[in-house]
């Protein structure tokens, strides 16, 4: 069986606008960092898994910053779960025998980019001609729902209403309110503000149910994360095995067929099996966790994320919330980070940032906002296209 894997060191920068770094400056930033929080140096690193989605920079060129040792380097692009990719590289090949330690990154620059629309509608008039592979559907936007990502997650955020009830306008703002609550804390997050209900209710509205401050916010930012085998983490020192964390489960997952999933998206069924899948290799189940760490995009997008978690029962997710449950004093804390509606989503980057959240807790490292306890965790990322990574971590017992 393969050799159990953890994280030896971790490293996040703070999420925002950074007008005078460019990528490689963050993403050796988080690498260097990373590297310094686990006790370890590139010559200890046998291979690096790179992900960077908008900017088309390469791990080589990260190398030319922190040191070219010549291991094999991965350059990564998986939509949102990009950082969550680059980590299972790394993982994958220390699996495989191929490698003791291995670093992962994930770094993007877009503060400024507004909202990623991802799709938009082609002004073809009142026809239409198929044309190539693409071309032999209809483009969508404007006729069979949308491809723009407010307007996805607003239409999965509605369908759950239209399925469940009780996901109202106000729930929603709700779910909003209590991340940017919890970033207060937080001094990586990219907006560290407390907004009332009514402000979010009454900011712009950008896809009915979600305003402004209920979407992710498009930010600069780098995380990277040192991996190592058990059997080396043996060898290293007491304080570097009390402080390494177990990663018990590390699932990666794209949409299997279905008919309705070849025209529009779909973050439920590839989100439901990667936490079945989870949770079975981790040994644990959703009542095991102590904190969560999921892929907010969008307020509508966390309420249907509580349900293909299992965080609750099957349509249960309005009670769940409503129950108090998801704020950082609840049974199970979600996004005590401010999630990326307040951390930010520098889009490659929020893979390996969520792990950190988790990770930052499970040692009893998270200041102020310290989930007291806490011993396992899960995080949760997913990208449109469509690929979902889920993580579950344990505290070491050293």
């Amino acid at each position: 069986m393969a050799e159990n894997v953890w994280i030896l060191g971790i490293h996040m920068t703070r999420f925002g606008k950074h007008k005078d770094k460019d990528i490689l400056d963050l993403s050796s930033e988080a690498a260097i960092g990373a590297l310094r929080d686990g006790g370890v140096t590139i010559k200890d690193v046998g291979v690096l898994g790179f992900g960077n989605l908008m900017g088309r920079v390469t791990g080589q060129a990260l190398q030319k910053q922190i040191g070219q040792t010549g291991i094999p380097v991965f350059n990564v692009a998986n939509a949102c779960a990009t950082g969550a990719t680059a980590l299972r590289v790394a993982m994958m090949a220390i699996k495989a025998g191929e490698t003791d330690i291995g670093l992962a990154v994930g770094v993007e620059k877009i503060a400024g980019a507004g909202l990623l629309a991802g799709g938009s509608r082609a002004d073809d008039g009142d026809t239409w001609a198929p044309s190539g592979r693409y071309g032999a559907v209809a483009p969508l936007d404007g006729r069979v729902g949308t491809e723009t990502m407010p307007g996805v997650f607003a239409q999965i955020g509605m369908e759950y209403d239209h399925r469940y009830g009780g996901a109202d306008f106000e729930l929603f703002a709700r779910i909003s309110e209590k991340n940017h609550a919890h970033s207060t804390l937080n001094p990586n997050a990219a907006y560290q503000k407390r907004f009332t209900l009514d402000e979010i209710m009454n900011d712009l509205m950008i896809a009915y149910p979600n305003t402004r401050p209920m979407c992710s916010a498009n930010c600069d930012g780098a995380a990277a994360a040192v991996v190592v085998s058990e059997s080396r983490l043996r060898t290293l020192s007491l304080e570097q095995q009390r402080r390494a964390v177990k990663i018990s489960a590390s699932v990666l997952t794209s949409d299997p067929w279905q008919e309705a999933c070849q025209v529009l998206p779909d973050v439920n069924t590839l989100t439901r099996s990667a936490a079945t899948q989870a949770y079975e290799q981790a040994g644990v189940g959703p009542e095991d966790l102590d904190l969560v760490e999921l892929h907010d995009c969008f307020a509508t997008a966390e309420l249907v994320h509580y349900d293909n978690l299992g965080l609750c029962e099957p349509g249960g997710a309005v009670d769940f919330f409503a129950s108090g449950a998801t704020w950082r004093d609840g049974r199970t804390p979600v996004n005590v980070s401010g999630g990326l509606q307040s951390k930010g989503h520098p889009i490659a980057a929020t893979g390996i940032a969520n792990i950190w959240e988790v990770a930052t807790h499970l040692r009893g490292e998270a200041g102020p906002r310290q989930i007291e306890n806490a011993k396992v965790g899960l995080a949760h990322v997913i990208g449109l296209g469509s690929a979902c990574g889920i993580h579950v971590l344990e505290k070491s017992a050293a």
